[in-house]
């Protein structure tokens, strides 16, 4: 029989491979002869770049660059196998992971560490480009990353402005003179996002998102007013106006930046993991496919993971369970998108840090319960 393990990681616990070995460790107890298949995944957010390194024995390269908040960092970024392909989380230069909690501020926040990991790629000879947009500490539209690339923007004094949302408020006028040229004539970008937000306004990327990053309601006002002086001036530079585009308001507004400057592609997230990782071939002749996440409930549907996987292999048949390390409200929706089952991995009265500290052991000891189960009803269905 042969199995597919693709879990997401387990945040705070696992990541995606770690997950794997575990859920292969249950499975071997009920079935020794089980052929089982590990593809570790991820939903275009944090674990991107192990996922699709592992997937297609790449490699990985750390650069320091500037944090979010101006201190430098240590940030990787994926070859693919191919040794064409890079693949970028903005999070490991950008990240809201990056900064302690009682230091985060969008106001000051910038992505221009994003974008010194694409010069550096482009540096040495890359030129096709997965960008993954999960996890973001910034509201500054992009602007950071561009900077970054060569972009100067000015305010009415003809002097660069800071980097930060806060600061997109004094930009007059964009000048292009030192921008990047290998960015439009000689690459291409694929932006991996499930969201569909736009860049300004009540469901923008400072209103919805903003909050989650340390904004107070003053500074959401202040925030959104800076982004929309921003999209008025992109506009007037490229002619393209993203203030209400769908995807926008990814990432602070980096997927605005992107679709204004760039010669990028939108795809979802666990789309672009599944056809870089070959998911779906390895399913064409599996009975059997176990996936898994630190929580599974409504927002699952949204594009996570177990949901893209669920998907691909109800439309080949394969049954697809769930072990989560929660499982919260709304989770009905999910069996429409092809979910057989889902479970939690907790077996007790425990507290969240114990079953943190125990999630190797609940994976194993869930995904054996569950194989067992399969196998009986399947020897009944004989």
């Amino acid at each position: 029989m042969k199995i597919v393990i693709a879990p997401d990681s387990f945040k705070g616990s696992l990541s995606s491979e770690e997950a794997a070995k575990a859920i292969r460790d249950g499975i071997l107890r009920a079935m020794p002869a089980a052929e089982t298949v590990l593809i570790p995944m991820a939903d275009g957010g944090e674990g991107t770049v192990d996922s699709l390194v592992q997937a297609t024995q790449g490699s990985k390269i750390s650069v320091p660059v500037r944090g979010p908040l101006q201190d430098e960092v240590i940030a990787t970024y994926g070859v693919l196998g191919d040794g064409v392909t890079c693949v970028i989380e903005m999070a490991s230069a950008s990240g809201l992971e990056l900064i302690p909690e009682e230091h985060r501020n969008p106001m000051l926040a910038t992505t221009y560490g994003t974008g010194q990991l694409i010069r550096h790629a482009l540096d040495h000879g890359y030129r096709s480009f997965i960008l993954a947009l999960g996890g973001s500490a910034t509201n500054d539209g992009g602007s950071g990353m561009l900077q970054a690339l060569g972009l100067r923007l000015l305010d009415a004094d003809e002097r660069e402005i800071d980097t930060g949302g806060q600061a997109l408020s004094d930009l007059k006028r964009i000048d292009a003179s030192m921008w990047d040229a290998r960015v439009i004539r000689e690459s291409r970008f694929i932006i991996a996002s499930d969201v569909t937000n736009p860049f300004i306004g009540p469901q923008g990327a400072s209103y919805v998102f903003g909050p989650q990053k340390g904004a107070t309601p003053e500074m959401v006002e202040t925030l959104d007013a800076a982004l929309t002086n921003w999209a008025d001036v992109m506009e007037a530079h490229t002619g393209i106006a993203v203030h209400h585009l769908p995807g926008a308001g990814a990432a602070g507004g980096l997927g605005g930046a992107f679709q204004a400057f760039f010669p990028a592609s939108t795809k979802r997230g666990i789309d672009v993991v599944i056809e870089m990782t070959k998911l779906k071939e390895q399913l064409q002749d599996a009975q059997l496919v176990i996936t898994g996440e630190g929580q599974t409930d409504a927002q699952t549907a949204s594009g996570k993971a177990p949901m893209g996987i669920a998907q691909a292999a109800s439309k080949l048949g394969v049954p697809a369970i769930v072990l989560s390390g929660s499982v919260g409200q709304g989770i009905e929706k999910l069996y429409e998108y092809g979910m057989t089952s889902i479970h939690s991995i907790v077996n007790g009265p425990m507290t969240l840090k114990e079953a943190m500290c125990r999630t190797p052991e609940l994976l194993a000891q869930k995904a054996e319960q569950v194989m067992r189960t399969f196998l009986a009803g399947r020897k009944k269905e004989v």
